[in-house]
């Protein structure tokens, strides 16, 4: 059975047309019922799965969704609502900067879902950066895996720096994932996923693709 109706998708759709909290107050019991509740069974159910496989991760659903009030005080953009459900999920809440996680953000666009080091600080990038030179046989073997490429496309994203200390330029020019500030991979889902039955699969289908990635980070950060 489907986590969520097609007024799930009809209820953003129209949020981001009224934007403001006349409206989604009218509309609260609304979201209740078409978003929010079924929102939390998709991630229960999500972490209950993956807790098989792996119970570092966070498995209380609560530290893990994320509000769906934007935080305007610093942002131009005053708009009061977010445009999507979304979930973080990682060994330390959703507030972790460090940690690699899981996410993935639900709306009438369709399914984002992003994992990896997103947000990484000095110390983590310095760990990581020299973890990278002395496992690169590793991580290409990771991605060089078929349902990673499948999946993600066998990429890892993210900003990346133009110049790097001298001891790490050698293994740099045989991975360039040295220069990179970030490291994540980003997968999509249609809309048309959103209202199906295989929607929970396909979540895990990505965090199955993604978890050795996700480990061998977790690895480089310790």
């Amino acid at each position: 059975m489907p986590y969520f109706t097609k007024d799930f998708i009809k209820f953003f759709k129209e949020l981001s047309s009224n934007n403001n909290r006349d409206w989604f107050n009218t509309n609260k019991e609304r979201y209740e019922k078409v978003v929010k509740e079924p929102f939390y069974n998709l991630v229960a159910e999500f972490l209950t799965r993956i807790s098989f496989d792996d119970q570092t991760f966070f498995a209380d659903p609560k530290d893990a969704i994320f509000r769906i009030y934007r935080d305007v005080r610093f942002s131009k953009d005053k708009s009061p609502y977010k445009l999507h459900a979304s979930a973080a999920i990682s060994s330390v809440a959703r507030a972790a900067i460090n940690d690699p996680g899981f996410y993935f953000e639900i709306s009438h666009k369709g399914v984002n879902i992003y994992c990896g080091s997103y947000m990484v600080d000095k110390q983590g990038l310095t760990k990581i950066r020299n973890y990278i030179m002395h496992n690169s046989k590793v991580l290409d073997k990771i991605l060089k895996d078929r349902k990673f490429k499948k999946y993600f496309g066998g990429e890892i994203l993210g900003d990346k720096q133009k110049r790097l200390p001298k001891e790490l330029m050698e293994a740099a020019e045989k991975q360039p994932l040295i220069y990179n500030t970030q490291f994540y991979l980003h997968g999509k889902l249609p809309v048309s996923t959103i209202t199906s039955n295989k929607l929970g699969d396909e979540l895990y289908n990505h965090y199955a693709a993604a978890k050795e990635v996700i480990n061998f980070f977790r690895r480089a950060l310790k």
